[in-house]
């Protein structure tokens, strides 16, 4: 594989995507705007600017954004930012109906607000609509060390959790419904919205429409980074942190592991600078037609590494294991799918990357 650059002189870019069938680059910049890149040219106008709603404290900012399924009919998108209080906010807005490059950024509409007061880190950061057409939000634990709340094995807490909701009629009354299939539907304790729990900060997922799989890569504290793989129909599961730090039991010790969905694949932290390792960037199962030998094999960096590896999901196991070698593009922030389902790297140098057949 190799890199084709898309588009420089961004500021922190953290995700890209587009809507489907669309041509179009939408990249999210986490000090507040989303930018378009438009027949090769990234465009001087932001799609949507709400720097001055948004501050980029710790891990704070503007982490990602979705278009509607229907985006091409009702103008729909969702982002997911932290607002000035530091809580994670979940808004609908709608694109401009005399420009589709810009949006309204008085059309925004809050779908949820998850309070997050006390850390700037681990915010989660993703929101994407699966195969089901239900949008999931991929939440932190809260932050600091340790999740010393203990809110990723509560589930009367939505931190550190996958959760699922309804936004097919959302409307200031109603911004959201809960899917009658949740797993902790009307059970007394439990938010109806968790999907799944025991995630310390699944900064990025995936969903894999082909094999109606769900790749969560977590990011861990200082021992393990972990891939999850599981059903897209599998609600409910529980994937460990606190009680475990990928296969390990944290902090050390011995622990309780039943009823724990362990990962498909981890990597240890390594204590050597020239290798180091520190937090897994999640990216996507490879579905696009530019590398053929490349299609059903999830990619995956780490942030310290710069290293671009993949692993084909088969039979419940990590095989055919590729490591393509450091990519000597400054700290990998996050991946990205445009329309096509051909794949990007996002770098810290402020550079897009298309990936391609070498």
């Amino acid at each position: 594989m190799a890199l084709q650059t898309v588009a420089t002189g961004l500021s922190s870019p953290l995700f890209l995507t587009a809507p489907s069938a669309d041509a179009r680059l939408f990249i999210v910049e986490r000090p507040g705007r989303i930018r378009i890149v438009q027949d090769g040219a990234l465009l001087p106008i932001a799609f949507l600017d709400i720097r001055n709603r948004t501050t980029v404290d710790g891990e704070r900012g503007v982490l990602s954004l979705a278009f509607d399924p229907q985006y091409a009919s009702n103008g729909f998108f969702y982002v997911y930012f932290t607002d000035l209080d530091g809580n994670i906010a979940i808004e609908r807005f709608s694109t401009s109906v005399l420009n589709p490059n810009v949006a309204d950024p008085l059309s925004s509409l809050r779908i949820m607000s998850i309070p997050h007061p006390d850390f700037s880190n681990h915010n989660g950061g993703l929101l994407a609509f699966g195969p089901d057409g239900d949008l999931y939000i991929g939440t932190g634990d809260g932050g600091s060390a340790g999740d010393p709340h203990g809110n990723a094995q509560n589930t009367n807490s939505l931190l550190g959790k996958l959760l699922r909701i309804d936004v097919s009629a959302s409307t200031a009354v109603q911004p959201y419904a809960v899917p009658a299939s949740n797993p902790f539907i009307n059970q007394n304790g439990k938010r109806p919205e968790i999907w799944a729990y025991g995630l310390r900060n699944p900064w990025r997922y995936a969903f894999d429409a082909a094999t109606n799989l769900l790749y969560i890569a977590d990011v861990g504290q200082e021992r393990r980074e972990e891939v999850d793989v599981a059903s897209a129909n599998a609600g409910g599961l529980n994937y460990g942190w606190n009680i475990m730090e990928g296969t390990l039991c944290y902090p050390s010790g011995a622990c309780n592991q039943q009823g724990l969905r362990l990962p498909v694949l981890e990597y240890a932290h390594d204590d050597t600078v020239s290798n180091s390792v520190c937090s897994i960037i999640g990216g996507y199962v490879y579905r696009g037609s530019a590398i053929p030998e490349l299609r059903g094999s999830y990619l995956y960096s780490d942030l310290c590494a710069g290293w671009l590896k993949s692993f084909a999901y088969l039979n419940g196991a990590a095989t055919h294991q590729m490591d393509w070698g450091n990519q000597g593009v400054g700290l990998i922030l996050s991946f990205g799918e445009d329309a096509q389902q051909e794949l990007y790297l996002l770098s810290d140098n402020g550079s897009v990357y298309r990936i391609v057949r070498k």
